[in-house]
């Protein structure tokens, strides 16, 4: 039997989703007892958890939650109680087969707005006793205690879950103010559970969306050492034809579930309102986060005993590296590779950079995952007809390693030598949300790849002579949700061999400076070039501040946004922010690398003169 402790100490978990509101949305009406449904139609129930399984699900949990006396008593099913229990864990167990574990799900006995009081505590002891024995004798991989809006009574059902020696997870329901309706705050219950030797793990579920989760996620985690899980609401329901629906998007659950997991969170799920579809989004956006994704493992080259070979100096790679070495500050503008066939506007583009004495284009891989003409395939194109430099994005997203180092090694045989090394956008962002991801490694792995080309060796430890010159640029987050993970990641690219870096757009000056003082502090002191992205509009802010991975707009930016009346206001007033932001961190970085909204270069050449 599979142990979920080992396993959520090693990666976050998913859990699975709502079973009720699927239940209900699948027109069964609220008067009938939806645990008793594992007798009378466990087809449906069965249905249910191999959708979540499908999905992508690591943990899903039986059909168990009101399954108690007390709560079987207002439905006249007490005499079945030991059948409905016994044919929930065997449905979820059927359902999960050999890799997805099973949680016993059990719900309290008080209601929220109950007292928990004393002379009731022997009553609840044994209602939970009698439902625990038959949930573990049927083989149930851990306790999931559930929606508890009592940390007394919560204690006394782990005490209770204890006895059958399964691990014991308890998640309690507080409001978006992140106490319940009995003004038990949540950082007073997690202290208590920490303290609790009875209780594996803890979290939260039901009664808020995912943005009201990840603030009172925040407020718990700094007060246990436990694992900590979250299962929120799909926002809040609205009356629909008078049907209780949940308008949170799969993609708005999702982002959030990444969040939950960048802050520290080891199991995220669903409750109410979430559905397969919302889990499937979860699952796979999770899996592929670095930290999550169990990336190939790719040794330094110093570990080889190889033949000296003579590796090529960063001033000695290419213009752009000399320039860095220099110390001068460079300049790069992004411009997109196009959807067609049809290179030459793209072309054009370049040339007019060119003529502005830009240092180099920046050619992204596969943004936000959309299939374009191949990024390498244009830069080629650029550098040999326009005669520019190229800065070339290359993800891990959509080859494997043995791809990834075939191109690298073809891309340096026809005159590339400057890469921007990055894990990649999942495919859940783009066009094509069913294609697969590879990730066999990710950014910081694939920069030792490189380092390792760089110093003769491939990724089998084979010899390369001679060795490429690659120069090796990497991203950087300086808004990142979880700041202590990215600078980690961050400097885990430099101990890898990165030699540069560009950052995400840049919104918030300060915050770029605070990343650069704490990666300086580190040792962290390679050159680093800004992202700049001139807005074009209040709606183009909106989006990149909702939208886009990585990227943060300040409120402050957003309201000066939205004073603009026209098109020709809002451009005028993008490129003057983008010039303020450029001003303001010039001294500290070695140069600027400005996108091209919407392939209006002009913008780009305007914010650079």
């Amino acid at each position: 039997m599979k142990n979920i402790l080992d396993l959520i100490t090693k990666r976050p978990l998913i859990f699975d989703g709502a079973m009720g509101t699927v239940i209900y949305s699948k027109g069964v009406f609220i008067n009938t007892c939806y645990e008793h449904l594992c007798i009378t139609n466990p087809g449906l129930i069965s249905g249910i958890h191999k959708d979540y399984v499908v999905a992508g699900a690591d943990v899903i949990e039986t059909n168990s939650y009101g399954a108690n006396r007390i709560k079987l008593e207002a439905h006249g099913l007490v005499d079945q109680l030991e059948a409905i229990n016994r044919a929930a864990v065997r449905l979820a167990r059927e359902a999960a087969g050999d890799e997805v574990l099973v949680a016993g799900s059990v719900g309290p006995c008080l209601k929220s707005n109950q007292l928990y009081v004393d002379h009731l505590a022997a009553e609840m002891e044994e209602t939970f006793r009698e439902q625990m024995a038959i949930l573990a004798d049927e083989g149930i991989d851990l306790f999931l205690l559930e929606t508890f809006t009592h940390a007394q009574e919560a204690q006394l059902a782990a005490a209770v879950a204890r006895e059958f020696g399964v691990p014991v997870f308890v998640s309690v329901t507080v409001g978006k103010d992140g106490e319940t309706r009995r003004g038990e705050k949540i950082e007073q219950m997690v202290r208590a559970f920490d303290a609790d030797a009875n209780i594996d793990g803890m979290g939260i579920n039901c009664g808020m969306g995912p943005a009201a989760a990840f603030s009172i996620a925040e407020r718990a985690l700094p007060h246990t050492g436990k694992p900590f899980t979250v299962m929120a609401n799909a926002g809040l329901p609205q009356e629909v034809d008078g049907r209780m629906i949940y308008m949170s998007t799969p993609e708005y659950f999702t982002e959030y579930g990444k969040s939950l997991i960048q802050i520290g969170v080891r199991g995220v799920g669903g409750c109410c309102g979430t559905t397969p579809e919302h889990i499937a989004m979860l699952a796979k956006s999770v899996k592929t986060m670095t930290g999550v994704k169990q990336h190939v493992l790719i040794e330094s080259h110093t570990d080889q005993k190889m033949p000296e070979v003579n590796v090529i100096p960063m001033a000695e790679k290419c213009a752009f590296g000399a320039k860095l070495a220099r110390g001068e500050k460079v300049t790069s503008v992004e411009i997109t590779p196009p959807r067609s066939i049809d290179l030459q506007p793209m072309l054009d583009k370049c040339q007019t950079c060119k003529k502005a004495g830009i240092d180099a284009i920046n050619i992204p891989d596969g943004p936000r995952a959309s299939a374009r003409i191949s990024p390498m395939v244009s830069a080629l194109a650029v550098e040999r007809e326009v005669g520019i430099e190229t800065v070339l994005h290359y993800c891990c997203r959509d080859r494997n390693l043995i791809g990834m180092q075939s191109d690298l090694l073809g891309g340096y045989a026809g005159g590339l030598r400057n890469y921007l090394i990055i894990t990649g956008d999942p495919p859940k962002l783009g066009d094509y949300p069913d294609s697969t991801p590879v990730f066999d490694v990710d950014a910081v792995g694939l920069t030792q790849v490189v380092t390792n080309l760089n110093h003769g060796v491939d990724v089998g430890g084979n010899p390369i002579n001679p060795p490429t010159g690659l120069l090796i640029g990497v991203g950087a987050n300086p808004c990142a949700v979880e700041p202590e993970r990215e600078l980690q990641h961050y400097m885990n690219k430099i101990h890898a061999g990165a030699e540069y870096t560009i950052t995400q757009p840049v919104f918030d000056p300060e915050a770029l400076l605070r990343f650069l003082d704490a990666a300086e502090a580190r040792g962290g002191t390679i050159p680093v070039v800004a992202g700049v992205w001139p807005l074009v509009s209040l709606r183009n802010a909106e989006f990149l501040a909702n939208e886009v991975p990585g990227v943060e707009v300040p409120d402050a930016i957003l309201e000066r946004m939205s004073t603009a009346k026209t098109k020709e206001e809002g451009r005028e007033l993008g490129v003057e922010i983008a010039r303020e932001i450029c001003e303001r961190i010039a001294d500290r970085v070695a140069g600027f690398q400005v996108s091209a909204p919407f392939g209006i270069v002009d913008l780009a050449l305007q914010v650079l003169k």
